[in-house]
């Protein structure tokens, strides 16, 4: 069971790839995603607090559910003039 997991931009290089594939064994919600995904990645954290979620497309939150065969995307925060 997984869940695929795209990064964007910074998050991307962070993590040295643009798509993964997470096992979704004990993953509750979005924020549980993003708790395993620092702890492989400890660059992450820092983005924690801005980072933006799309869960199956949607905007979602850290607490959103999530489920096997998920696709959650993280966006760092975007700025522009």
């Amino acid at each position: 069971m997984s869940l695929r997991v795209l990064f964007f931009a910074s998050l991307a290089e962070i993590a040295g790839t643009r798509e993964l594939r997470v096992d979704s064994e004990g993953l509750t919600d979005v924020n549980s995603v993003f708790e395993k995904l620092a702890r492989d990645f400890p660059s992450l954290e820092k983005y924690r607090s801005s980072v933006l979620i799309a869960l199956n497309s949607e905007f979602a939150g850290p607490g959103a559910p999530v489920q096997d065969g998920d696709e959650i995307a993280f966006f760092p925060p975007v700025s522009g003039g």
